[in-house]
């Protein structure tokens, strides 16, 4: 202890506040680190399990995860083609023909895009991103099959976390591999092992398992075999942590006291008395008619019936029990855990609830917050997912001459050229529609921002399908031309 307050009074800078081992608020702090591999690794298989159990039995973590999942993908991000025409030496005009058609092309594929044939692309997109935030991670392979009716053979294979885990009998001399990620000498991954069964399965048959070991890269393409969707938050990190780990406690605790509020109000709910007596080995309720009682079976207890007049026996007398539910403190003291919950999650209390009580101005701010964490998860999961998978489908696209890329294979400039895609999602929703469109029309008309971003931000359309249709629409509601009734 002296050496304590010795190391206490001659520290500086950091060591006298958030680092002083003198204070005595900090005494007791006895905080321990590691690297990415201890700290997150270690941990992950409790992790993953106590965020999906929360995420079925927790109406909260439910609505979060769920709350991010919609706003973020909804019913999938869609693909406008954005290719670099002055690279290319395109005209405007064949810019826009090129990228009609490969939308059209992309279109076409989506819907055989899924290697179990169980979602289609937008359905993929949900579900990859709701197991990411779930489970911490979520692997993408990329097989090329060729089905009947399917004029591509570039396939998306989901793969849950689980399945990338260490291979027991493998020999790892040599090799850098923690949680069924091998990395090289920079820290890149090199291949990946994946379980043929869920670990966690136990249905006869699955219980021989095996690995196998899928390379990151092509080793003479360079081609993407896998896709490893993760947000990561520290460097080295080979593993994804489940979005919910921060607040586990607080989401189990805050089920827990919810559960007990809601048993305490059903019990309160039911009208219950205690018959004292001066004779307890009489049965009770001697002086109540046959008729008047629900069920007489029971000597010990006795069920009256709507609006019932009870006579007692000679020295019997009744104790109610005062209701204690609801309990006043419920609303405030659980909002208070939920905003605590919703910023860690990044999602206001209001949108957390789905509970709008507070003035425009409170409202308006909250939903401007949120879609900022939104786009940040969008432009994650359209750059580690999306654009990824739209350029294996484009090589292939252009390979088989369903699309005609020139200089595709050849310049790496030109590919990414060809390349370009933005990806836009449901959009913010509007408080007020009329100052939010008024508000987009100005950003237009002085320059700010362009019809085709506009419209995807307000309504989550594409500006030209939406200006083809509007042209059929006016065409067709032209007034009919008018005669003099010359002609017969």
């Amino acid at each position: 202890m002296r050496l304590l307050g010795t190391l206490g009074a001659l520290a500086s800078g950091y060591g006298r506040h958030g680092a002083s081992w003198a204070r005595k608020s900090l005494v007791g702090w006895l905080a321990s680190g590691g690297g990415p591999d201890e700290d997150i690794v270690d941990h992950i298989d409790v992790l993953r399990e106590r965020s999906r159990d929360l995420f079925v039995g927790t109406p909260l973590a439910t609505g979060a995860l769920r709350t991010l999942t919609t706003n973020t993908v909804g019913p999938g991000l869609r693909l406008i083609a954005q290719i670099d025409a002055e690279a290319l030496g395109l005209s405007d005009d064949a810019a826009d023909a090129w990228e009609r058609h490969a939308e059209r092309e992309f279109a076409l594929w989506t819907r055989h895009a899924d290697a179990a044939r169980t979602c289609t692309w937008e359905q993929l997109q949900g579900l990859a991103l709701l197991s990411a935030l779930m489970s911490g991670d979520v692997f993408t392979a990329l097989p090329k099959i060729r089905r009947p009716g399917s004029v591509y053979d570039l396939r998306v294979q989901l793969i849950e976390a689980d399945r990338v885990c260490d291979d027991p009998m493998l020999p790892t001399i040599g090799r850098d591999i923690v949680a069924g990620v091998e990395i090289g000498r920079y820290g890149e991954p090199v291949a990946y092992h994946v379980a043929r069964y869920h670990p966690l399965s136990t249905r006869p048959g699955k219980l021989r398992q095996e690995w196998k070991r899928v390379p990151a890269y092509g080793a003479r393409s360079g081609r993407r075999n896998m896709l490893h969707l993760m947000l990561q938050e520290r460097p080295e990190q080979r593993r994804g942590v489940p979005i919910l780990s921060p607040v586990i406690e607080s989401l189990k605790q805050l089920g827990r006291y919810t559960d007990a509020e809601l048993m305490g109000a059903v019990v309160s709910a039911m009208l219950t008395v205690f018959v004292k007596s001066e004779t307890p080995y009489q049965p009770l309720g001697q002086g109540i008619p046959d008729d008047d009682q629900v069920d007489s079976s029971d000597s010990q207890s006795i069920e009256l019936g709507n609006g019932s007049v009870v006579g007692l026996a000679p020295g019997e007398s009744i104790d109610s029990v005062a209701p204690s539910r609801p309990n006043t403190a419920f609303d405030g003291f659980t909002m208070s855990v939920c905003v605590q919950i919703g910023a860690a999650l990044e999602i206001p209390v209001e949108l957390l609830h789905k509970r709008f009580t507070t003035s425009y101005t409170a409202a308006r701010a909250a939903f401007v917050e949120f879609w900022k964490a939104i786009r940040t998860r969008r432009a994650w999961i359209a750059q580690s997912f999306c654009q990824p998978v739209y350029e294996e489908w484009l090589a292939e696209a252009v390979a088989s001459e369903r699309v005609s890329a020139p200089g595709f294979f050849e310049s790496p400039a030109a590919r990414a050229a060809w390349s370009g895609a933005d990806w836009y999602g449901p959009s913010q929703g509007q408080i007020n529609e009329k100052v939010e469109a008024a508000a987009a029309n100005d950003r237009v008309q002085f320059g700010f921002s362009t019809q085709t971003r506009e419209t995807a931000e307000l309504t989550g359309q594409s500006w030209d399908q939406v200006n083809r249709t509007r042209r059929r629409e006016l065409a067709k509601a032209a007034p009919a031309p008018q005669t003099d009734g010359s002609e017969t």
